[in-house]
This record gives C-alpha cells, structure tokens and sequence, in this order.
C-alpha cells in the first residue's frame, strides 16, 4: 500500500517569520541525481530503487580496459591498454598476466571452444590465440617481476592466429560453427576466420572503419561503422544491407535482443575530418606513422603515437576517453527493420552496450563512470557508479550478472543480480538562503524505509552541522533539526516483502523574515521616467511538469531608461530582500532647515519614481526612500528600512529683469538692467538689438556668481540707423530658468 504522509506545518514562532510556509520538494530524476546514492539507482520517472551490488573484483596496473571476458567457471579476462596486456582474474580475485603483446593495445577479446582466447592488437592489428600450456615446466622462462611489474603466467601460450595486415582491429564475434569475424580500420573491412585459422575477406564497407560487431539470432552479422554511423545486417553470405543511418558519425556499440530487435549507440557529429588530427597537449609523443590513428570511442591510439592520417578518422580521436560533440543516442531498430531513438543524453558518453536479464539494455557511459538501464519505451534508470571514468565493456556472468571493465581507472566491477546489504540516498544540500525553522515532512512511496535529516549554517555538512536524526513518518513526520539555513535528508531503503520505492520528499519550513535593505537612492532632477505597463498576471509564463517548490525564483528587474524633462524630478533606488519578500516603497522629502519629513508617494512598486518638480517650492532637498515587505507579511510581522539621497536642488522660477533701461548715447545704446533670482545664481544674461542674434554680455564685475547681477553696456548702432529700437535682454540662472524682457528706444 501506497504510504502518504502529508501533514500542515504549525508553528510557534517568537520572532517574525516571512511569507508564510515554504516548501522543498525533490521528486524529479534531476533533482534525485544532485543527491549522492549508495547501492540506490534513480529513475528517470523520479523515484529512488534499489541497485544491483557493483563490487570491485580487480584493479589492473593498465589505464584502459577496452574488452572483458568470462568464461563457465567465473574466470574474467580483459584487454588492456598502457599497458597493453590480457589479464586474467580467477574467482579467488587473483588477477594474473596471461599474454603481453608487443603492440600497443589488446583492443578486443572473444572466448573460443576449449578455453582458448582470441584477443586483437592495434596498431598493425593481429589476432592472437591465447591458450593454456601443455606443459607448463616447458613453457617459455618465466618471466620475473620487475619493478613491481606483473609477470606473464607460464601457464599459458600465444600465437599468431590471423593478420588481416590492416592497421586496426576494433572488434571480434564468433559464430556459432566458431568461426571467427575480425572488424578493422582504416579500409572498413571484415574479415572471417574459419576454426581451422585460414581468414579471408567477408565484406568491404565504403566506410573507413568498422567499429563494433554482433550477431543476430538468424546467424547474420550486424557491424556499426564510423564515418557515416551506419548499421549493417550481413548474411551468413557476405549480402549486406543497411539497417539504418544514423544521426551520429560512429557507431560505438552494438546488442541484439532475444526478439531480433537490434540495439546502437551512437556518438560524434557528422562533418568533414581535417586531414591532420591535433592530440591533446597533455601528452608527450615520440613516434611517427601514416594511417589514421583511430581508437575506441574516445579510447588512445597507443600513448607514444602521433598520426598523420591518410583516412577520414572518428570525431573521438584522442589520447584518452573524453567527451564528444553533440553527446551520445541509443537507436531501437525493430525485427521490421524501424529504427527509432530511445535514449539521448549530451553529458554522458556509451561506450559499450549489454541486453540485461532483465529486459532492459544496460549501457555503459563516461565520463562519470555510470550504467544506465534502458527500457524499450525509453524510460530508464541511473543504475550505478564506477570508482572510474569510463565503463568500456560488458560481459555476461555465469550464473547471472555482469561483469563490467572501466578505463581510468583500468577496474574490473561485477553487476550482480541482487541489491547491496545497505541502500541509501544522501540529497544534494538544500540553501534555504536565510535563517529557518524545519517543520514536517512528507514522503510517498511504498515498501519500507527510513529518512533522517541534520541542518546547518555552513554549505559543508561535514563542518558542524548537526547530528542525522530519524524522521518519525508514523508521528507526523516532524523534522528534528535546529533552525539553520541548509538542510540534507537521506533515506535508507529496506528489504521487505514489497519492493522499497520513494517517489517524492517534501519538506515545509518557514524562513525568519529579515528587515529588505534599501542600499542607494539616485536624484536627478530635470529627468523622468515614462510609465512601464504592468504585465498581467494572467499572462505568466506556467513551467508544467516542475517541480512545486514553493522557494521564490531569483526576480529579474529591467532597467527603465529616464529621459530628459526640464519640468520634473527622477529619483532611483536599489532595495534587496534576503526573504526575496514583494516590497512597497514611500518616498519622502525634506527641506534646507526643516526638521520633519513630508510624504511624497506611497504604495510604489517599482524603483524608480519621478514627479513634477514644480510641486517643490525652490531650495534644497534630501528623499528618503523607505521599503517595507508589508506585501508578503501580516501587519504584526511586516519590517522597514530606509536609505536618504544626497542632497538636490530644485529651481524652477525664472530670473526676474529688473530696470531695464536703453537710452542713446554718442557711441549707440546705453543699457542697463538688474537680473535677480530667488534661489540660484544667475548663469549668463544676452541681448539681442531688433530681432537679431543674442548677444553674450558679461555683469559688472566680470563674474556671474550670485543671485542678483547688474549688467551696464552699449550697445553700437550701425550708421544711419535712425529711428525707433527694439532691445531684448534674458537672463538663465543656474538650472537653466529663463527670465526676460524688453525696451522701446524712440
């Protein structure tokens, strides 16, 4: 039965708390993969099951571990890279050293009748038959530990089995009449070996590699290339027909389900090669050739080669696993021969690709080391994690399970088919960002587990925070944790008679209301704002299907750009709300030499405000701005805070012309008149003679600097000009107000 622990969240608060009850909710897979899961797989539908066990059978001395192995008896063999061996790990996990070529990479690995081992070699590829001595006492000299080397066990033996004399072998697959088909680069070839070791050409692709190999329930063999990341299906006959185009360049892996529907991941986008490939810095080369030095899905050509390619090579041409252009897909391609994507992801890489027990289709990813299960309708689940980079190989395990090879580090895991002894799940930490109380709980889902939860005030749960305490969920689900800014929770699922699943977690807490911060306050007078329409609420974008966190999102404010207005007044402030509580601003203003603060505005919303400046009588002012977060608190609760701007000016009235006088004289005009103003000092005074242009003319005393200025000059008539005039005097003070006036001369 389903379990369902929802309860209201109640509260005895001494201090003020913001914006009621809040909520933090995980039940999404994107949420969930934040967290950290041990033995706990997520879904992609958003719930928390139990894993497969994923033990650690071996660590190999080499970097890369590109194909594994098993036979009856739970012996695992896997090749390897840098160095390039055979290993061979026996049930007691003893891991030995069964073949050591002299080429660089054992890329590939097949397990023939009689327990001998095929095992391929890249560059210049040859395929190997590794089997046990005859005589052991006769074997070639054992050979010693050197440095801390691992020997080769004398109890085996190898030999040349087949050399297509190409330069790279990327995989192997045997049929059931044991013979043996040999994928390679750089011509695209695949070649079969009959049981008696006497190889020939199969088929011949117009693609420069043939990457992955498998075999159908019908005997036919099923190849993905690189280069055009196409799908064959080639008869027993060597007819050969497309299956599919993919989206992606390479074709990494390949599985075939009991059904004949065939499985393919794909990676790397499809575009012209450069002729020259530029490896990573970070490793030193020694050593020149002329083919392409192509590799496993982001896997080495050997560490001392620098290639000079002469065909296209894969998008993945580097020195180590590493990510891809445009990520990685899996394609479904049906027994009717329709394909369709089921699985895409840009941040994880496949590598390898294994039909479960199960029904699902594991994959193995880099670089974060996972395996995924896939189900046929594309749901899936995050299933574990490798204490390594890359998962390259899957191989079935006697008696059920998988054995799994990763590469950096080079490891062999077993995928069991029972869940580890303990399971559980630690969520990411959650940042409340302000101080707050926790109340209850809510988890759904079924079977039996147990959630804790701790809190703190730092980021890092493991400096001080407070011990893990369970969450009662018979008893309302009351979360025993002091008052802090983060909070974690982890959930440990139970073996029971039914399967333990929790699909969501629910978390109420309230966060103490903390006064909004009113930080600069800006006056511009001779500037205002023009009106911004308000959006309806009717018109907010609904993000459906996330999560119902009723946490405030980070508010985005656009700037309103202020235009130039001689008549008005623009004021702007920054206010923040630790609580990201609504605010309400008041706007108040006082006077030189007044003591009380006059209401200007209340109930803004926005920051920015402007008014008519001629509401002010002329003098000097101080605002103060004034931010409450009423809007999302009751009234008992609700905080202030309060920023004054520096001190402004307002002018609006204009000089006034005092005595004007014109009277002729010998050389022209005598004028002479006052300018006074009642708050700034007059700027500049002109004249202007019949309607011409103005004229600058300085005050007496050659200085504008006060309020009052007297102006006395003459004003030169041109010849002959007798008659009546007309002189215009104006005067701008400081704000620039104009005050003017004229005489009559007869």
């Amino acid at each position: 039965m389903k379990k369902l622990l929802a309860v209201l969240l109640l509260f005895c608060a001494a201090a003020a708390w913001a914006e009621g009850t809040r909520t933090w909710q995980q039940s999404r897979f994107e949420e969930f993969q934040k967290g950290t899961a041990k033995g706990v797989a997520i879904e992609s539908r958003g719930a928390l099951v139990p894993a497969p066990a994923f033990p650690s059978i071996s660590t190999t001395p080499s970097t890369y571990l590109w194909a594994v192995a098993a036979d009856g008896d739970g012996n695992v063999y896997a090749a390897a890279g840098a160095p390039a061996r055979v290993y061979r790990v026996g049930k007691d996990g003893r891991a030995t050293v069964i073949f050591k070529p002299e080429e660089l990479q054992v890329q590939a690995l097949a397990m023939g009748a009689g327990g001998a081992i095929f095992a391929a070699t890249s560059p210049d590829g040859k395929v190997y038959r590794i089997t046990p001595a005859k005589d052991a006492k006769a074997a070639a000299s054992k050979e010693e530990s050197r440095g801390g080397e691992m020997p080769v066990d004398p109890a085996w033996t190898a030999a040349v089995y087949f050399e297509p004399r190409t330069k790279y072998i990327w995989d192997l697959a045997l049929d059931k009449e044991g013979r043996l088909y040999v994928a390679t680069g750089d011509r695209g070839e695949i070649f079969r070996v009959t049981a008696a070791g006497e190889g020939a050409p199969f088929f011949q692709s117009d693609e420069a590699h043939i990457r992955t190999l498998a075999l159908d329930k019908s005997g036919n063999l099923i190849a993905g290339s690189d280069g055009n990341g196409l799908i064959y299906r080639i008869s027993p006959a060597g007819e050969a027909f497309v299956l599919y185009s993919a989206p992606k360049k390479e074709i990494t892996a390949l599985a075939v389900d009991g059904d004949g529907n065939i499985y393919a991941s794909g990676l790397g986008e499809k575009r012209a090669a450069p002729s020259v490939v530029s490896l990573p810095p970070a490793t030193t080369f020694t050593a020149t050739v002329t083919a392409p030095a192509l590799q496993q899905p982001g896997a080495p050509p050997p560490p001392a080669i620098q290639p000079t390619v002469s065909a296209p090579p894969p998008a993945t041409l580097t020195v180590a696993p590493t990510s891809a252009s445009g990520g990685s897909e899996i394609y479904r391609i049906a027994a009717d021969g329709s394909p369709r994507t089921i699985w895409s992801s840009r941040e994880h890489l496949v590598y390898t690709l294994a039909q479960g027990a199960d029904g699902r289709l594991l994959a193995g990813t880099g670089n974060q080391g996972r395996i995924f299960a896939i189900a046929a309708d594309g749901s899936y689940a995050d299933l574990v994690k490798a204490s390594a980079s890359q998962v390259t190989a899957l191989a079935k395990a006697p008696g059920g399970g998988w054995y799994a090879a990763t590469s950096n580090l080079g490891k062999i895991f077993r995928v069991a088919t029972t869940g580890e002894n303990e399971a559980t799940f630690e969520s990411d930490v959650f940042d409340a960002r302000i101080f707050s109380r926790w109340g209850q709980l809510e988890a759904r889902g079924t079977g039996a587990f147990a959630i804790h939860a701790r809190s703190g005030n730092v980021d890092n749960p493991e400096r001080n925070w407070s011990p893990w305490r369970k969450v009662d969920l018979e008893r309302g689900g009351q979360v025993d944790a002091p008052p802090a800014r983060f909070l974690q929770w982890k959930v440990a699922l139970k073996a029971g008679a039914t399967p333990a699943r929790l699909e969501s977690v629910t978390v109420n807490y309230r966060p103490k209301n903390v006064a909004p911060q009113v930080d600069d306050v800006a006056v511009q007078p001779g500037a205002r704002f023009q009106a911004v329409p308000k959006p309806s609420t009717d018109s907010v974008p609904v993000n459906v299907g996330a999560s119902s966190n009723t946490q405030p999102p980070q508010r985005f404010e656009a700037q309103v750009p202020a235009m130039r207005d001689k008549g008005s007044v623009a004021a702007r402030w920054t206010a923040r709300d630790e609580n990201d509580d609504d605010l309400v601003f008041s706007l108040y203003f006082r006077g030189d030499g007044e003591s009380r603060w006059k209401l200007l505005k209340d109930k803004i919303s926005d920051k920015f405000y402007s008014w008519d400046a001629s509401l002010l009588p002329d003098g000097g002012y101080t605002l103060k701005v004034v931010a409450s977060d009423a809007p999302s608190n009751s009234a008992a609760d609700a905080l202030e805070d309060s920023r004054e701007s520096t001190r402004f000016e307002l002018d609006t009235t204009p000089p006034r012309i005092v005595g004007l006088s014109a009277t002729r004289t010998a050389g022209g005009l005598r004028v002479t008149f006052r300018a006074e103003d009642s708050f700034s000092p007059v700027k500049r005074a002109e004249y202007s003679l019949d309607a011409g242009e103005w004229q600058l003319v300085e005050p007496v005393g050659g200085i504008a600097d006060s309020v009052t200025e007297s102006y006395e000059f003459t004003v030169p008539l041109p010849a002959g000009a007798a008659g009546e005039h007309v002189v215009a005097v104006r005067a701008y003070d400081r704000y620039d107000n104009l005050g003017a006036a004229k005489a009559v001369v007869p």
